[in-house]
């Protein structure tokens, strides 16, 4: 097999993963959103760390402690994805897995509009057009639900922003990933320190079923990242694109045929215009990578 062939394999692997993810983050509602968050981000550190040992990072793991530049903007990113967790979490634990859905569609388009307002990147025709056609289908969306899909767009901003703070770090999605969830480690332990006082913690509650269900949580979060690394490894960002698509489609599928939630035809609407601003926008992008391709193969 080629070395696209594999990295076709771990995209589909890695996108494939979230897509089911949802079904483990209902399992695991008997305990809070936020102490789901608090063990994703515990045995998170527990596996990543054997992954950075495996690999030989530690070096490089440490020197990024002695950058005060890098480790702040790490910080940041940290932040940044426990939010988007927390967010991710809670709408699946409250029956809003269609607007979770939603957000990974706009992402992409998120990520162009970050790209054009942070970094300078100009936009073509295309692009603007892509990005006219997303912002209808937020605008149909409060008019048919009465408010801001703020779910969609949460989770939308706060991973785009999230990918723009990591572009400035320039850490490997691994080693980053391991950074920033020893950063945030220590307001994991105290707030389950707290939770346990409180005796509201569902961990170590005399189920050890459930318990090792929630040290899962470091399985789910760590191996389509690996997988997903290991993709981008072997894809051009182009091609990885076009398999993004695939995690969201695939909750908004468990979202309707297994759960049941509601499609109300606003949303219907909500959807197409999203649709139609990802085909322009994949569009757009298939023309660039031939064209940039052709150039290339003349130089």
């Amino acid at each position: 097999m080629t070395e696209a062939g594999r990295g076709a394999l771990y995209a589909i692997g890695a996108y494939g993963f979230w897509g089911i993810a949802p079904i483990y983050f209902i399992w695991v509602s008997y305990a809070s959103a936020d102490e789901v968050l608090v063990h994703r981000v515990v045995w998170s550190v527990v596996l990543l760390a054997a992954l950075v040992t495996v690999t030989g990072q530690w070096r490089a793991f440490a020197r990024v402690f002695r950058e005060r530049r890098q480790l702040l903007w790490l910080l940041v990113s940290s932040v940044l994805i426990a939010v988007n967790w927390l967010i991710f979490i809670w709408a699946l634990q409250n029956g809003r897995m269609v607007e979770t859905s939603l957000g990974y569609y706009i992402n992409p388009l998120v990520n162009v509009f970050l790209g054009f307002a942070f970094l300078g990147e100009r936009l073509r025709g295309l692009q603007w057009l892509a990005l006219i056609l997303a912002g209808i289908g937020v605008v149909n969306e409060v008019a048919h639900v009465g408010g801001v899909p703020w779910i969609g767009l949460g989770l939308a901003f706060s991973f785009g922003t999230y990918g723009l703070v990591r572009k400035r770090v320039g850490v490997n999605s691994v080693l980053g990933l391991a950074i920033e969830t020893t950063l945030l480690l220590p307001f994991a332990l105290a707030y389950f320190a707290w939770l346990a006082t409180q005796g509201t913690a569902a961990f170590g509650a005399g189920d050890p079923t459930r318990d090792l269900a929630l040290i899962a949580a470091g399985v789910v979060t760590t191996v389509p990242l690996v997988w997903f690394a290991a993709a981008a490894m072997r894809l051009s960002l182009t091609v990885l694109g076009f398999f993004q698509y695939l995690a969201p489609s695939m909750v908004l599928l468990l979202a309707i045929f297994v759960y049941d939630e509601p499609f109300r035809a606003g949303q219907a609407v909500t959807f197409a215009f999203i649709w139609s601003a990802l085909v322009i926008f994949s569009v757009a992008a298939l023309y660039d990578h031939r064209r940039l391709r052709q150039f290339s193969a003349r130089v």
